[in-house]
């Protein structure tokens, strides 16, 4: 079973701002009543060991905060195309292995993937300008950061985790 709660926001969009469910795969459609769905808001996906695999559609613009918290079987995932903000604790203790982020996301927030255990590698598009402080804290397996060469990388950004970048 799969159901979503949605919220009409400010720019006449949709967010997903609830889910129930108990599905392994998930997929999260790209309109409600010819409205597009933009924003998964916070927490939505928390708490959820059984989601191994979740399907976005490229208008997802915003993930919130705690979106994945806790989903320690979320192994991978296809992030949309469309995708240009990440809000703090967005993939907090999810079990992700790795990553790549759109073009179009700018800057990863502090504690964006705290306590990702499982995360190796995570490739920025070609957009990323900022990785601030405390990102990765706690990915004890990141080995391998990708990104550009005039990203700003806090020097805090892996607390003490030494990186290929």
């Amino acid at each position: 079973m799969q159901e979503f709660e949605y919220k009409l926001i400010d720019d006449g969009t949709f967010c997903v701002s609830g889910y129930m469910g108990d599905e392994a795969q998930v997929e999260i459609p790209a309109q409600v009543d010819g409205v597009p769905v933009t924003v998964i808001s916070d927490g939505v996906f928390k708490d959820h060991p059984e989601l191994r695999e979740l399907r976005l559609p490229d208008c997802i613009t915003d993930l919130g905060e705690f979106v994945f918290d806790g989903c320690a079987n979320l192994r991978n995932l296809k992030l949309p195309a469309g995708l240009s903000r990440l809000w703090g604790y967005t993939f907090v203790r999810s079990g992700l292995e790795e990553l790549t982020l759109p073009d179009g996301v700018r800057s990863i927030p502090p504690f964006c993937f705290k306590d990702c255990k499982s995360l190796r590698r995570v490739v920025c598009g070609s957009g990323m300008k900022t990785i601030h402080a405390w990102a990765f804290g706690g990915c004890d397996k990141l080995d391998e950061l990708v990104c550009g060469p005039k990203v700003q990388l806090h020097p805090q950004a892996f607390e003490t985790k030494e990186l290929n970048t």
